[in-house]
């Protein structure tokens, strides 16, 4: 009944232009900030405590749980337009040469792309433009699950779960010199991860991306959309990963990882998808946090 219900308002809002589910969205974030008792506020808002002394632009709350809501209102059309409606969206493509250079050198390439900006837009231009394999977990709401793969997979992209039937899948593609795409903010389970600072807070990391690129030397790059003003559309970054995540010390390379998503952070803090609990997993010594 659920996954029925949230068809139905993603059809909804699909009827609508950009520029009005983002209105929408903003009333409803408006409306959120007086229910700090909900669970998406109080978990944006610990988070917002903990990271935000060390974002060069501090979001309020508000404004960070009207962009969280912006995420959802766009997915009817993210999901339901069709792909040349949805990428014509986007109105500038920056820093595309990184990719193109490294699709040149035949490694193949690790695309990452944090749960920031409209994330499903830039996963959506990269599978349009690039043969791309892509990680992801499938949703709670088994219901929802043929929406999701089919939107996703739409403009030419293959899209893999996490399971090794999957990782295998990305080894072959990383081989053959092709992208592959994942989200490296995702917690991974205690078996796959490490303990890395995530702006000054410990938080699990997935040591997947690192251990990928060391058995086939691909080329590392950070991808995200930014929203610009008033449902005007999206800006689309690429962006080269630091230089520490290819260091052949685990931990190194992990902490570099973060430090690239950290770094699109910053380009638009209120942006990324403070509701997500970061930092559900704790070191054995160190309480709940939320």
């Amino acid at each position: 009944m659920r996954a029925l219900l949230i068809q139905l308002v993603l059809h909804f809002v699909a009827l609508f232009p950009l520029s009005w589910t983002h209105r929408i969205a903003t009333a409803i974030g408006f409306i959120l900030t007086y229910f700090p008792q909900l669970r998406l506020v109080k978990i944006t808002q610990i988070n917002l405590q903990l990271c935000t002394p060390f974002l060069i632009e501090k979001p309020s709350v508000q404004h960070t749980l009207i962009e969280t809501c912006k995420t959802f209102t766009e997915l009817g059309a993210l999901w339901l337009w069709s792909p040349q409606q949805t990428l014509a969206l986007i109105r500038k493509v920056t820093g595309e040469s990184h990719l193109q250079q490294a699709m040149q050198q035949n490694k193949g390439v690790i695309l990452l792309t944090p749960h920031f900006g409209a994330w499903e837009l830039a996963g959506l231009y990269a599978s349009a433009h690039y043969p791309m394999t892509a990680l992801y977990r499938p949703p709670k709401l088994v219901g929802l699950q043929t929406l999701i793969h089919t939107a996703r997979q739409r403009a030419g992209g293959r899209y893999v779960a996490i399971d090794q039937a999957g990782i295998r899948a990305l080894y072959h593609t990383l081989k053959q010199g092709q992208v592959i795409g994942i989200l490296p903010d995702q917690v991974p389970n205690q078996a796959s991860g490490v303990f890395a600072p995530f702006f000054g807070v410990m938080a699990n990391t997935m040591v997947l991306v690192s251990r990928l690129q060391r058995k086939t030397d691909a080329v590392v790059i950070f991808t995200y959309a930014i929203r610009l003003p008033q449902g005007q559309g999206f800006h689309v970054y690429f962006s080269p990963a630091p230089d520490a995540i290819y260091s052949t010390d685990l931990i190194k390379s992990v902490q570099a990882l973060n430090q690239g998503v950290e770094q699109c952070i910053q380009s638009c803090p209120a942006q990324y998808q403070w509701s997500y609990k970061r930092f559900k997993q704790r070191l054995p010594d160190e309480p709940s946090i939320y």
